[in-house]
């Protein structure tokens, strides 16, 4: 039920602790899985006291339990280890607290852990999240590579000098992190998102040793597993050892088996590209000089064909056969125009024999009337009638006189 209060009116500390306490009373016992971080169990007390985590949140409560309780389970439960705790909630009042009375602790087998991995791999295979379309390439030579693993670590320590033996340009931008514990995938995470918002960064390796199924299970947190698949840089899992396969691994643009592989596979050796650079200058150098060689005896084979060791014999061939043609070519034309002179002196002499013209110079003469018609027969003309007289020298007049 709401409170009515005001600013003159208000409730007392105390009353307000005393609410709170009868509200969170009123709350049911519940199953809390988390992480113990701190265990306090002094001498002769008969109360326990530790701290419940949440390894994927920065978030903690307090748990308090009988020592009966904790002693059931105090063999096999330490700190870093993972716990379903049965619960009621409790209110302090005095110091206005609030902690998990545990009625019961169980630890978390490594079975049962598995048995939820994989129940999350299914789930977030389901999503798509490890398929292979996903997949970035690595660049062939990063100029900068972002490095996320424990301070001081032989994982740091083997990723970076086998990639500066490979290649002693390479530079790093490395975040050190707790790579184990309820603070490893907050940080983790955090180092993965500082580095992916670097331009610079062309890949990031995430980078631990080898360890128990426990130690490992920071690099199986769902929140990480989806910080690393919202990456844009491509990301390389280097955790543990050949046999250790965290979740991190199927998300991964690349898995490395371990912290020494994803340096040789990040970056390429300087010796190797060097003697590969050697070995493709030699064969581009074979494949010209293969190229020349062939080319020289195709220029070859064609400078010896008679066309071209002696060009001007076809010339001289071809001048002999238009000569030939143009001797025959000049005999048919000749023959051809005698042919037509003597017909057409032939046909000249016809033309003359039979013109008006030959007729007049043997004596012959033509007579004509005044308008020009020629005088065929004698009742053509009436006495008197002028006539003109054409003869071969030229014409006269004469009078008809019957």
């Amino acid at each position: 039920m709401a409170l009515t209060t005001s600013a003159d009116a208000p409730l007392p500390v105390g009353e307000v602790s005393r609410l709170i306490g009868g509200w969170i009373d009123r709350l049911g016992a519940v199953w809390v899985e988390g992480q113990i971080t701190q265990l306090s169990r002094r001498p002769g007390a008969g109360v326990v006291f530790m701290t419940l985590r949440d390894p994927s949140y920065d978030i903690s409560v307090s748990v308090t339990c009988y020592r009966q309780v904790f002693d059931a389970v105090a063999d096999i439960v330490s700190e870093g280890a993972r716990v379903v705790v049965h619960a009621k909630p409790e209110w302090y009042a005095p110091r206005g607290q609030l902690s998990l009375r545990a009625a019961e602790i169980r630890p978390v087998g490594v079975g049962e852990l598995l048995a939820r991995l994989e129940q999350l791999k299914k789930s977030l295979a389901a999503e798509g999240l490890f398929a292979p379309e996903r997949k970035k390439p690595l660049p062939f030579l990063p100029q900068l590579i972002g490095l996320v693993c424990g301070r001081a670590s032989a994982a740091e320590r083997d990723v970076l000098e086998n990639a500066r033996h490979r290649w002693p340009a390479v530079r790093f931008e490395v975040r050190n992190v707790a790579v184990q514990g309820v603070h490893a995938v907050p940080q983790v995470v955090q180092a993965v998102k500082e580095l992916d918002a670097l331009d610079d960064v062309d890949v990031i390796i995430v980078a631990r040793g080898g360890g128990s199924v426990e130690d490992l299970l920071p690099f199986s947190d769902e929140q990480l597993i989806r910080s690393v698949a919202s990456c844009r840089t491509p990301v390389v899992s280097a955790i543990g050892h050949e046999p250790d396969n965290p979740l991190l691994d199927h998300v991964a643009d690349l898995r490395a088996s371990t912290p020494t592989d994803a340096a040789k596979k990040v970056v390429p050796d300087v010796g190797e590209e060097y003697e590969r650079v050697r070995w493709l200058r030699d064969r581009g150098r074979r494949c010209v000089e293969a190229l020349i060689d062939r080319e020289e005896r195709g220029l070859a084979h064609a400078l010896a064909r008679p066309s071209m060791e002696d060009p001007h014999r076809m010339v001289d061939e071809r001048a002999d056969q238009v000569a030939a043609l143009l001797d025959r070519s000049r005999r048919c034309l000749g023959h051809h125009l005698d042919r037509a002179d003597s017909e057409l002196a032939h046909t000249h002499a016809r033309v003359v024999a039979l013109s008006p013209a030959a007729t007049l110079k043997r004596g012959y003469a033509v007579l004509q009337k005044a308008d020009g018609h020629v005088v065929r027969a004698p009742e053509e003309v009436t006495d008197g009638e002028p006539l003109r007289a054409r003869v071969a020298e030229g014409e006269f007049t004469v009078r008809v006189d019957t």
